[in-house]
């Protein structure tokens, strides 16, 4: 794996940090040439928690779920908002989405253990996933799960068995895979055809499963459910998926006499990692998703179902941002200039997995214009351990504090030990307060599991 060549055509940009707009935290501020974000320096923070160091804006956090409770709910009452978990989990964030109203979504046991230690209510809490493991199903079940979200026939088998030795009736949805293509990195597309999610329309197989899901003992079909991709712009994508879906619960109540009463829309909705991003708002996927499904139901003669919400990436993404120190810095005439960091692959892996873009600022000098293009150049022992390729920032010098925005959203979540690299501690920061809610991991960690 190597970097891209660079660009050296590229002009750096010569914005300062409050310039950046659209790509900051909520409460993102410059003060005395320094970067602030909850009323916290993040210079200041940095020197005293150690970098890498995740940190988030706590307003952002709650003022992005409110605005989603509010923009579907004033528009659809019988709407719920689930936030994707998989975006970003530690028990403190369960406890923020629980005080905020909003339901959870779980992918896997791991994620379905910190909701429940966080004392998240079960019933709010719906469990996705391709492959359940036997243990993760019985350990939903047993909890209490308010959904189990049907991702295949062999699945639908595990959680009938399940439930009846369990005793308990599971309320469930089929996951649809309705083959709209969301314009999107093809690594996070999900609702296309040729997909590992879900059960495919072609052929009518999904159609054609619904009996079987409704002969099965111990479940109970309540909704339907459908995710097209991540980091969408364009909202007709969605608009397209929720036509398709609608149109199969109409077959379904002809067919078996079911009124669908739930259906879940999936996340997905894209936020601005770049000045040239331009996402769409949640007022306008809110406008737009139940515009389609009131019309659609309108269209097919059923009546509007409780639609359900999962944003994650949207959510968090833009209020976590991740800060390092500089620690190298080496110039290649005519080629590319490197600034090393004490981070990389192992706390943010996206720009390794698929060139993500970034905006970044030296958190030291946040009122200064940015002149320079580097490369943000991570630690570890690969070509293309970067987190920012060929971006702009002010001028670096050993021992600046970099901020690199918009890394709320699957840093943590991705994040690894490759080289032996404990995980950055994650601090919320709000009202000039700074707490940390996941300490840095210690090299005690890394062996606490080695017999």
């Amino acid at each position: 794996m190597s970097l891209p060549a660079a660009d050296l055509s590229k002009q750096a940009d010569h914005l300062s940090t409050m310039d950046l707009g659209v790509v900051l935290p909520a409460t993102a501020e410059v003060r005395e040439n320094h970067l602030f974000i909850g009323g916290v320096d993040m210079v200041e923070l940095a020197r005293e928690q150690g970098t890498a160091l995740y940190v988030y804006d706590e307003a952002d956090i709650r003022e992005r779920l409110q605005e989603y409770r509010r923009a579907f709910e004033s528009r659809y009452a019988n709407s719920e908002i689930i936030y994707a978990s998989k975006a970003f989990i530690n028990k403190e964030m369960v406890r923020l989405v629980a005080s905020e109203g909003a339901s959870l979504d779980v992918s896997g046991g791991g994620e379905l253990a910190i909701a429940l230690a966080a004392g998240f209510p079960a019933e709010r809490i719906y469990v996705h996933g391709n492959n359940k493991t036997p243990q993760e199903l019985e350990e939903a079940i047993s909890a209490g799960v308010g959904r189990i979200v049907l991702d295949s026939r062999l699945e639908l088998a595990r959680v009938s068995e399940i439930a009846q030795r369990l005793g308990v009736v599971q309320d469930v949805y089929m996951r649809i895979t309705p083959g709209v293509e969301a314009d999107t990195h093809e690594y996070i597309k999900t609702g296309c055809e040729d997909s590992k999610f879900g059960f495919t329309m072609r052929e009518d197989f999904a159609f054609n499963c619904v009996e079987d899901v409704l002969a099965a003992p111990g479940v109970n079909l309540v909704g339907l459910h459908c995710h097209i991709g991540s980091q969408i712009f364009a909202l007709h994508s969605f608009a397209e998926a929720i036509d398709v879906m609608v149109e199969l619960i109409a077959r379904i109540k002809e067919r078996y006499g079911l009124e669908i009463t739930e259906f879940d829309m999936g996340g997905g909705m894209g936020i601005a990692y770049t000045v040239e991003d331009m996402p769409s708002t949640i007022d306008q996927l809110a406008e737009v998703t139940i515009g389609a499904l009131l019309g659609s139901c309108e269209n097919h003669g059923v009546t509007p179902p409780r639609l359900l919400c999962e944003p994650g990436r949207s959510i968090v993404g833009t209020a976590g941002v991740t800060l390092y120190t500089v620690g190298i810095l080496k110039t290649l005439p005519g080629i590319r200039k490197y600034v090393a960091i004490d981070g990389g692959m192992s706390d943010n892996i996206r720009t390794a997995l698929y060139h993500a873009n970034y905006e970044a600022v030296i958190a030291n000098k946040a009122g200064e214009p940015r002149t320079e293009i580097v490369t943000l150049a991570g630690k570890h022992c690969e070509s293309g351990d970067a987190v920012l390729l060929d971006g702009s920032i002010q001028t670096p010098e050993l021992g600046d504090i970099v901020c690199v925005f918009d890394t709320g959203a699957y840093c943590r979540s991705m994040s690894s030990n490759y080289n032996g690299q404990p995980r950055p501690a994650v601090v919320f920061v709000r009202d000039g307060q700074a707490r940390v809610v996941t300490r840095r991991e210690s090299y005690e960690d890394l062996m606490m599991c080695d017999v």
